[in-house]
């Protein structure tokens, strides 16, 4: 027997909670999934797992419990009491035994790079950029994984989330073990290609937009935040097609299918080659310009660690010299 098997094997026996309080954790992470993400569609996508399977875990561990702790309704599955009082006890265990394991896992560990970001940023600004950080780091296993609702930096392996914050959203709160730092503060803006606006009613003012074919993403918040940012408040009644990510509302501007709401940075090379065109450019009705802010979110305890210092560096600089009249952080 070696020193650490003997060592083990002398320790007093501990107190083992039952078989029963414990249920199978697939299960446990299903429910903790559904009950952060808002559904079982957003849970399968995140876990990588079929849809069905995540219902049946949510069915073991309601059989479990013996409590119902899922609702379903038209619009999709909703906590119970009992589910957001079980969701609140067990959201922090399961954090802490992520951020364990991750912990463990990432010690001295500077040749990998896992990154977290929107959909729109990863396609758009990321992918066509990061050969030129992977030419300048060599040896570096990257991997870069776009979610459109990005989970806890510290329950997924990631070293990186790169975030969007609008201005007229919530500010983000941050999980003590995470740190922040503003990257870029960029302009939100409306665009749409130039052969749908020659064939469309003029547009001169912001309330005009709301006689035009505006692309949504998962719902209709995104504009209606943004037209209420540039005055128009009462509750006005949004159409129009849907498509869930704001890739794909962009990508459909550009074919002329109405109007999209995007960020400067990500549209930066459309707006410069014509491909696109800013419908509030010039207009001071659409002044002043809303403007959201790029984070980047690591570990505390890693925030410093090599690799995620270059990549941090690395952002910085490029998007401050790509974009000298933004305002861009320093990354500290």
């Amino acid at each position: 027997m070696s020193m650490s098997e003997e060592k083990i094997a002398h320790q007093p026996a501990a107190s083992l909670p039952s078989r029963k309080a414990l249920p199978p954790f697939e299960a446990l992470r299903a429910f903790d999934a559904v009950a952060r993400l808002g559904g079982v569609r957003k849970a399968a996508q995140y876990l990588c797992r079929d849809h069905a399977v995540v219902s049946r875990h949510l069915r073991a561990i309601e059989d479990w419990t013996g409590t119902k702790l899922i609702q379903r309704t038209p619009g999709g599955a909703v906590l119970t009491e009992d589910g957001i009082r079980y969701h609140k006890q067990i959201a922090t265990a399961i954090d802490l035994i992520a951020g364990a394991t991750v912990d463990l896992m990432k010690r001295g560990d500077d040749h990998r790079l896992h990154i977290r970001c929107m959909p729109g940023f990863a396609l758009h600004w990321l992918s066509s950029r990061l050969g030129e950080f992977e030419k300048a780091n060599p040896g570096i296993d990257i991997e870069v994984r776009p979610l459109d609702r990005l989970p806890d930096v510290l329950a997924h392996h990631t070293d990186v989330e790169i975030r969007l914050v609008a201005p007229y959203a919530d500010r983000i709160e941050l999980a003590a073990e995470l740190r922040s730092a503003e990257i870029v503060h960029t302009p939100v803006l409306a665009v749409a290609n130039r052969e749908y606006l020659a064939r469309s009613a003029p547009i001169n003012e912001p309330r005009d937009l709301l006689t035009h074919q505006l692309l949504h993403e998962e719902n209709f918040n995104r504009w209606r935040n943004w037209l209420s940012f540039h005055g128009i408040h009462e509750d006005v009644e949004l159409s129009g097609t849907r498509l869930w990510q704001g890739h794909l509302t962009l990508d459909a501007a550009r074919h002329g299918r109405g109007i999209s709401l995007t960020n400067y940075v990500i549209v930066a090379d459309d707006l410069a080659n014509g491909r696109l065109v800013d419908v509030g450019e010039g207009k001071p009705a659409f002044q002043p310009l809303a403007v959201g802010i790029y984070y980047f979110i690591a570990r505390e305890k890693r925030w410093d660690s090599p690799v995620i210092r270059k990549f941090r560096q690395w952002m910085i600089a490029t998007i401050k010299k790509q974009h000298p009249h933004l305002k861009v952080g320093d990354g500290k």
